[in-house]
């Protein structure tokens, strides 16, 4: 029997992100976070190796956005996801270009290729970006790029579908989605990889790195659970 002061069940509010749901969900999210530790424990990763890394998990985010949006909008995302390829490949480029540049001293121009038209040109640039940072990635660096791809993976179809946070999701809403969490984590992560840089790369430091990526991806991963479940 419902209590005479409890709301209706349809006025209720949804169930906060708890359960076996979050617990396989951030097992998962720190196992793959936990990688790139075997990378500079046992291969010899410097901050370079690590920063490619975490830049790349943007490519992985916005794919799986762009799957989110297809599946929230429909044939009315077609544009919209086009937008969001061109604005978001684009940010990712420069952020990557920028990247490799400083720490690895990557060439700042296309060479020999022709620009590809108007706003083509920044797709042209990620995918220049992407085929240096596999160039100059290590060769286990895929393993941890799997990883992480898994875990989000996991987490689109248990959290987006299972748990249907697509029904309070909206196209306007994914498509601002994946810059907070570069703006929150990368700056960050970058400022802490250029003060590694400065003390030469002390072992504990690269270590210091991993644990904090881990623990802001784990904050920002039940931040943004917990408020769709309750939305």
């Amino acid at each position: 029997m419902t209590p005479p002061n409890s709301p209706p069940p349809q006025q209720q509010p949804t169930a906060f992100y708890q359960g076996r749901r979050r617990q396989l969900n951030l097992a998962l999210l720190i196992t793959a976070n936990l990688l790139p530790l075997l990378g500079v424990l046992l291969f010899d990763w410097d901050v370079g190796a690590l920063i490619i890394l975490y830049w790349s998990e943007n490519l992985i985010l916005g794919a799986y956005n762009v799957i989110k949006m297809a599946s929230v909008g429909g044939i009315q995302a077609v544009f919209p996801s086009l937008f969001f390829l061109m604005h978001y490949g684009g940010f990712c480029a420069v952020h990557g270009f920028f990247i490799l540049r400083i720490l690895f001293d990557a060439p700042t121009s296309f060479g020999d290729e022709t620009p590809w038209p108007l706003f083509l040109v920044f797709l042209q640039l990620l995918f220049q970006v992407v085929e240096q940072v596999f160039a100059l990635a290590p060769r286990e660096w895929v393993i941890a790029f799997i990883g992480l791809t898994i875990s989000h993976g996991y987490s689109f179809v248990s959290n987006f579908l299972i748990a249907d946070e697509r029904a309070s999701a909206t196209v306007n809403g994914l498509m601002a989605a994946p810059y907070k969490r570069i703006v929150i984590l990368h700056i960050t992560i970058i400022a802490g990889g250029f003060a590694i840089m400065s003390l030469g790369q002390p072992l504990f430091l690269l270590i210091v790195l991993v644990g904090l990526k881990t623990a802001m991806d784990v904050g920002l991963h039940v931040r943004e659970h917990r408020k769709a479940a309750v939305s």
